[in-house]
């Protein structure tokens, strides 16, 4: 019985895939310029990015080779490990089949690293000494003050306040590698100060810690802005995830009825779902499911249209599922998956018929959650239990049917820094959030005229 699939270095993916090379209903609209409103030129992108990631970001080739020096750094922990989730499929009595990726073999405990660590290597290449971003639940800033501390820069992280306060371990695991990690909305910009006069005890959110490392990083010719989701370039770094998994499930003689994924920006998920979406494009029969939380459910109950990616309207606009770039969601323990707007690619995939969407509310989460660590012994992180919840609701959904089914899903990051959030779950003080429609509508209000 092989419960561990594990593949050599030599295995290591050498190029990520793109699937804008194979997007359904063609190239994604473009990103237009915030004040002007036209189409982005890449000259335009470049006081954010260097010129090696926005090649990237509109690159039409289906295979984009790793840099060999980047692809050294990613053998310190991959390729991960595939799990075959014997325990919780007996728990669960059901004839499925369960397989889960272990992204928190990283050394910042996610995935995130993936795409942190490109992105540096391609900053520091073209002379950029500093980086300026945001993080939600502090995944994305670890990872890139991590990555950081390998290439020698400086990094300065606005951490989404709710989550500063909420989880101080992972400003700690920042501060360890080096990096500043200030509360979001902050008195250091503009944007932030415009915030907090408006609501002094704004609990912050993605969008307005966008504004804010934005901001900063236009201002100054030494500093590029990294993100850790939604942008294509983001997603395709994160693709090495699902090849990997398509390895692993060939040694195992194996391949996945569904594939399932958190969701909150689209950065995990479309690592572990963008290779086998190729596969359903070209006539695999597979299912791909993003889950999101109720209480931020952008592509349940956003539309499909073109937004801000911040609070400030100071980052290109894209076509997305948005729920308004004003919207801020209450301060539920999943961090990472508080973002108004998703990934273009995964909103088009969306549109397409080609992945699902679902939500869950936080109390139903930490229940699946729970069993998962006292079945498979992983502590996951509040964003990973969704896709925990939804991998167990397929399980089930299969036993009911009586048949086989073959789940994938991506378990992104460990829940080590999370443990007040379980607390609360076992304490009974957690509360579910379904966001009121009239908020919903009230944000979309404000969104771009294009």
């Amino acid at each position: 019985m092989q419960r561990k699939i594990l593949l050599s270095e030599k295995d290591l993916p050498s190029h990520w895939y793109n699937i804008l090379a194979d997007l359904p209903g063609g190239p994604l609209d473009p990103p237009l310029h915030p004040v002007t409103k036209q189409p982005l030129s890449p000259d335009e992108l470049s006081a954010l990015f260097p010129r090696a990631l926005i090649e990237q970001e509109m690159s039409g080739e289906r295979w984009i080779e790793i840099p060999e020096e980047v692809r050294k750094i990613l053998a310190l922990w991959r390729p991960t490990p595939l799990y075959r989730a014997y325990q919780l499929e007996q728990a669960l009595e059901t004839p499925a089949r369960i397989y889960f990726k272990w992204e928190g073999a990283s050394p910042p405990g996610s995935h995130k690293p993936n795409t942190s660590v490109a992105q540096a290597y391609y900053n520091r290449k073209e002379g950029i000494t500093r980086l300026t971003t945001e993080t939600g639940a502090g995944q994305w800033g670890s990872s890139l003050a991590f990555a950081g501390r390998l290439f020698g820069m400086e990094v300065r992280v606005y951490m989404v306040k709710v989550s500063y306060e909420g989880k101080p371990y992972r400003r700690i695991m920042m501060e360890t590698w080096g990096a500043e990690c200030i509360p979001s909305p902050s008195p250091r910009t503009k944007v932030g100060k415009a915030i907090l006069e408006k609501d002094p005890d704004s609990p912050g959110s993605l969008g307005i810690a966008i504004s804010e490392a934005v901001e900063e990083a236009v201002e100054r010719e030494d500093t590029h802005y990294a993100l850790g989701s939604v942008l294509n370039h983001v997603l395709l770094h994160q693709t090495v995830i699902g090849l990997e998994c398509r390895k692993q499930l060939e040694l195992a003689s194996d391949y996945p009825d569904v594939v399932i994924g958190c969701v909150g920006g689209g950065s995990n998920f479309g690592g572990i779902a963008l290779p086998f979406a190729y596969d359903k494009i070209h006539g695999k029969d597979v299912r791909l499911v993003a889950v999101e939380p109720s209480a931020c459910p952008t592509l349940t109950k956003g539309v499909y249209t073109y937004d801000y990616g911040d609070t400030g309207k100071m980052t290109p606009i894209v076509r997305m599922h948005t729920l308004g770039h004003d919207f801020v969601p209450p301060g539920i323990h999943a961090g990472g998956l508080r973002y108004h707007g998703m990934a273009p690619i995964v909103s088009r995939l969306v549109k397409e018929g080609v992945v699902e969407a679902r939500a869950y509310h936080q109390r139903a989460v930490f229940e699946a959650a729970v069993l998962f660590a006292r079945t498979e012994g992983f502590i996951v992180a509040p964003e990973t239990a969704h896709a925990i919840k939804a991998c167990v609701d397929e399980a089930l959904a299969a036993k009911e049917e009586g048949k086989e089914r073959v789940i994938l899903v991506n378990a992104s990051g460990h829940g080590h820094f999370d443990m007040a959030a379980y607390q609360q779950y076992f304490e009974g003080r957690l509360e579910d959030y379904e966001y009121p429609e009239e908020k919903i509508r009230e944000a979309l209000s404000a969104l771009p005229q294009v």
